[in-house]
């Protein structure tokens, strides 16, 4: 199991070296390689979840370490959907970083498989996190493609469009694509939050006991609700939604990363 880690974080690793000269200097041959690797990583990194979810008897999202890595591979899930959706190949440039950086952050974590506690052996917990994980997933693969919509634009303003800019997709095309993963994304997040707050209730008795955890995820919500109220009533997009689709990202971020590592909750990992 530590070796399908290992070599699954090992590919994902090669995999953005590549990705990131196929940004600088891009050819058929880094291209290439950064799929292979990207696919290679997915398969041996599905095949350690798969071997964890055996040995545990329980989703393997209930440390931090499983949560990390859970996320990680919903993140590489969600950006082949996009990648043979759109065949953005710059799309890994932008996303595969992040999946490395992530990956790493999870391998440096405790790995130890712990009992769960009773009170989480509920089927809940598997539609209530991965609900949860693969619609932030989705969430992050837009911050991605806001980010390249950025550095178009940017290009477009400038006038330089020679280099880059004939390799990165339309503005049109970006801003669609963040669309897309927002509405995927934003729906995953809510019916996350109705299947949490009605495990909430089978436990504790109460739907909601504003918890930091909760009170967070409510914030990461009501940021994705805006933006979409906002796009189709104020008709907001391209470089605005392009924005709040990065500080969306970092308040993900805050919400997995930071509310477990500095604030007290009862969402805290075993």
């Amino acid at each position: 199991m530590i070796l399908t880690f290992e070599l699954a974080l090992t590919s994902y690793f090669i995999a953005t070296i590549l990705a990131v000269l196929d940004l600088i200097k891009g050819s058929k041959a880094t291209s290439r390689g950064m799929t292979v690797f990207a696919i290679a990583g997915f398969i041996i990194h599905t095949v350690n979840i798969i071997l964890r979810l055996l040995i545990s008897g329980h989703m393997p999202t209930a440390s931090l370490h499983e949560a990390a890595s859970f996320f990680t591979w919903s993140i590489v899930l969600v950006f082949f959907i996009i990648e043979y959706r759109y065949e953005v190949g710059l799309m890994g440039s932008f996303v595969l970083p992040v999946v490395f950086i992530l990956m790493l952050s999870s391998s440096v974590l405790p790995r130890q498989i712990r009992p769960l506690p009773v009170i989480l052996q509920n089927s809940w917990l598997w539609f209530h996190t991965i609900l949860a994980f693969v619609g932030e997933a989705a969430l992050t693969v837009a911050c991605g493609a806001g980010i390249m919509y950025l550095i178009q634009e940017r290009h477009v303003k400038s006038k330089k469009l020679d280099g880059l800019f004939h390799r990165l997709p339309s503005l049109m095309v970006l801003d669609d694509i963040n669309y897309r993963l927002i509405t995927i994304g934003f729906p995953l997040l809510t019916l996350a939050i109705i299947t949490g707050a009605l495990w909430s209730e089978a436990i504790w008795g109460t739907y909601w006991r504003w918890d930091p955890k909760e009170v967070w995820s409510l914030i990461t919500w009501l940021f994705y609700a805006i933006v979409l109220h906002a796009r189709l009533t104020a008709g907001w997009h391209g470089r605005r939604t392009a924005i709040l689709s990065v500080a969306g990202f970092i308040a993900i971020l805050f919400t997995f990363f930071g509310v477990n590592l500095l604030l007290k909750s009862f969402h805290g990992f075993v």
